[in-house]
């Protein structure tokens, strides 16, 4: 059994997804990385306001769940930059569903513009 495997508590995939995911923060974070987020402060600039403890927090575990990965920063900076793999690409279509429900019923809401 593998380390991530141990950690579930199901083999039910909705609730791997959440193990992961179903948290206030996680996929907001995923949502700023594919608008090209890629810093630490891109990522806490956010207007939810993610507590800088919980944005450390949530990319460690993105990363150690292979979904972002530490890159060089685009400015050529010493400090460290994030940005999606494979794995983490291919949570835009859940990203996108999600919006779309929110513009659909949930009044008041927009995306970004």
């Amino acid at each position: 059994m593998s380390a991530a495997s141990a950690k579930r508590r199901s083999p039910c995939p909705v609730a791997c997804g959440l193990d992961l995911f179903g948290d206030r923060w996680t996929l907001l974070v995923v949502r700023d990385l594919m608008f090209g987020a890629e810093r630490f402060k891109d990522f806490a600039a956010a207007p939810e306001g993610i507590p800088t403890n919980l944005l450390a927090d949530r990319l460690a575990r993105l990363q150690s769940a292979g979904v972002v990965e530490p890159t060089a920063a685009a400015d050529g900076s010493r400090h460290p930059a994030y940005r999606l793999t494979a794995k983490g690409k291919a949570l835009y279509p859940v990203l996108a569903a999600l919006r779309d429900w929110g513009l659909e019923w949930e009044k008041g809401t927009r995306t970004r513009g």
